[in-house]
């Protein structure tokens, strides 16, 4: 066996299934075989790989177990003569074995390779080569001195930038996402160190290969996209303790116990100094706008309240200092928090979410200020002129957001380009169709014979006359190499790129590395998407709390009182949930892996007049997860309001 190629896959099926099918291409006429090392994914990954690739061998773990574990899982029965450790993430080029197999098979001296890899949008990754990240090159990195002088030897060392991305060099340390490695090598300096959950045992490993005599090449005569933050998301403060404590560890391993000292005292500088700004810059993010709105809504609300005053009594000091100060502020929370649970924070922002959040608002205020105490009653009209102000004034604010085109804010018109055969280029349409992305411009190009340089002046041309900004490749009609190329080629402001692949419901793009990468698919995911788990959780405690202020009247209705409130406590604590998944047995749990949600005292079964086989339930779970919105929670409660107090053990 010339090859072994191992993937840990968690839960990030459409990339994986896009990966192998670069694998499936890139391996024809090479002795190989595939391992996929699954880490307990609920995505559905296992179905998909069964279904699809039956030549991949895998190796279903129970649980996470981390990526050095599940590797050397795969490397233990490897037979391959090279060992290349893959990231789901990853599309390689139809040429990247050949070439890669055969420079390793010139330089003996070589433990190990790895390739130039590119991000989602064509550009170069400096982690395709990096240098040890000795106490010194730690702190021009963590300092972001190496990123102020890119082309010193002394301070670019940590990505080592002062060499050629084009030339293949010497390098101290690989980048897991493409790590070949020779077994020979393997053997002598050992399998993955599992001290590493899920960073550092690339670095690990590449210095532990040299130790044994051996070098490691970066090798950029052939490349890989690697959708980078599929796994998790870089921003995270979460990425920050893990990555700084890997490098702890491998200071520790490593270095000697001074430079391991110094180096640790460096790591924990490292965190919280990345973690903070990690987290405020999260705060900020999330903040900001809410809390712009609530000064522009109080500045604006307090001034109509003192003219109102003036106006109808005569006084602008009618109102009491508590109302202003203390009731005003809390009817403001109020709007915000009901625009919150209606998707008015949610980007693209839609404008009737913000105006259904206020009108909710509104409605509860008034419902609360009927059994606040006299003295804590504010004015109902100036409720309801407040409710104006705040539509206003928030719609407003969206408007400017979009028309000065804001990030986040500017409204996106998606111009398509989608290039590749005519049938898989309707195929494609018919898919986005489907996940109901709306499209403003969509223009076809087949792949063009010629030479390179021909196809790409032409989709250039065409990007540019038509404005398009959403480039789909079709990767059944185009190589990869092809498809890279062109990434790296066709340049144009704002201009995304995404990969179809063949026979797949999903359409690949990822643009940053602090972000997941971007889906057109139809699945059943949508119970998971931000909103909704937002959405759901939000709904869960508002009802718990309802039933709890109102459980002296339910306790006669409901089929078990008692229930209901261990229902409620367990709800409330984020142990259940008041709609989940039903089941016909735990073999259908374990068998149907749809997204994962809390155990629910209702099902969707509750909607159905009579029981149901096992398919009917499958089904109705995924219409659940796939169509989900907090409506749906609603009709279900409605319908089986009697049941609340279902033990569900």
């Amino acid at each position: 066996m010339k090859l072994s190629v191992i993937i840990v896959n968690y839960n990030v099926k459409h990339f994986l299934e896009q990966c192998l099918y670069s694998v499936r291409k890139a391996t024809k006429g090479i002795d190989v075989e595939t391992w996929v090392v699954d880490n307990n994914s609920v995505d559905g990954s296992i179905e998909m790989l069964k279904e699809k690739f039956p030549e991949v061998k895998l190796i279903e773990n129970k649980k996470n177990a981390g990526f050095s574990v599940a590797n050397n899982q795969a490397i233990k029965q490897a037979s391959g003569e090279y060992i290349l450790l893959l990231n789901p993430d990853t599309i390689v080029e139809e040429e990247t074995f050949t070439k890669t197999i055969a420079f390793m098979d010139e330089h003996p001296d070589a433990g190990a390779l790895g390739v130039k890899m590119i991000d989602g949008t064509g550009h170069f990754l400096p982690e395709s080569k990096r240098a040890l990240p000795t106490p010194e090159v730690a702190f021009y990195k963590i300092f972001g001195l190496s990123k102020l002088f890119p082309k010193s030897k002394k301070f670019g060392k940590y990505h080592l930038t002062y060499l050629s991305q084009d030339e293949v060099n010497k390098v101290d340390i690989l980048s897991g996402a493409f790590m070949l490695m020779r077994k020979a090598a393997l053997d002598k300096a050992g399998l993955l160190d599992e001290t590493f959950f899920m960073y550092g045992e690339d670095i690990d490993m590449s210095y532990r290969i040299t130790q044994a005599g051996y070098s490691n090449y970066y090798f950029p005569l052939t490349r890989i996209i690697h959708y980078k933050g599929e796994s998790t998301k870089k921003s995270s403060v979460n990425y920050v303790i893990v990555f700084y404590n890997a490098m702890r560890i491998f200071a520790q391993k490593h270095f000697a116990h001074k430079n391991a000292r110094l180096f640790s005292i460096l790591m924990n500088m490292a965190i919280f100094f990345r973690a903070s700004i990690a987290i405020l810059h999260r705060f900020i993010t999330r903040m900001l706008l809410p809390f712009f709105d609530f000064a522009t809504i109080y500045g604006g609300y307090y001034l109509i309240s003192l003219f109102y005053a003036d106006i109808k009594f005569s006084s602008e000091a009618y109102y009491s200092r508590i109302s202003l100060l203390l009731i005003l502020p809390c009817y403001i929370l109020i709007w915000l928090f009901c625009i919150l649970f209606s998707g008015g924070y949610d980007k693209p922002v839609k404008q009737w979410k913000i105006i259904r959040g206020i009108l909710w608002g509104t409605g509860f205020i008034l419902i609360m200020y009927a059994l606040l105490p006299e003295a804590f009653r504010f004015s109902r009209a100036l409720i309801l002129i407040g409710t104006v102000w705040v539509i206003l004034a928030l719609t407003t604010i969206r408007t400017l957001l979009m028309v000065f085109k804001v990030k986040g804010f500017a409204r996106y018109n998606r111009r398509l380009l989608i290039i590749g055969e005519e049938d898989e280029s309707k195929r494609v349409h018919a898919l986005l169709e489907k996940t109901g992305v709306k499209i403003e411009e969509l223009r076809y190009l087949g792949p063009e014979e010629g030479s390179n340089g021909e196809r790409f002046d032409k989709w250039s041309e065409t990007v540019k006359i038509y404005h398009i900004n959403e480039v789909i490749f079709c990767a059944k009609s185009l190589p990869s190499q092809t498809i890279m190329d062109a990434m790296s080629t066709i340049a144009a402001s704002g201009l995304e790129f995404k990969i179809a692949p063949p026979e797949s419901w999903a359409i690949i793009g990822s643009n940053s590395i602090h972000t997941s990468g971007e889906l057109y698919m139809i699945d059943v995911q949508a119970i998971n998407t931000g909103a909704n788990v937002r959405n759901k959780r939000l709904f869960d405690i508002v009802l718990s709390l309802l039933l709890l202020v109102s459980s002296p009247l339910l306790c006669w209705i409901q089929r078990n009182p008692i229930g209901l409130f261990g229902n409620i406590f367990w709800v409330l604590i984020g142990e259940r949930s008041w709609v989940g998944y039903a089941y016909a047995n735990e073999q259908q749990k374990l068998t149907h892996r749809l997204p994962a949600i809390k155990k629910g005292v209702l099902t969707p079964l509750d909607a159905l007049p009579k029981s149901s086989d096992s398919s009917t339930i499958h089904d109705m779970n995924a219409i659940y997860a796939r169509d989900y919105n907090v409506a749906a929670d609603i009709r279900l409660v409605g319908k089986a309001f009697r049941n609340l107090g279902r033990n569900n053990k």
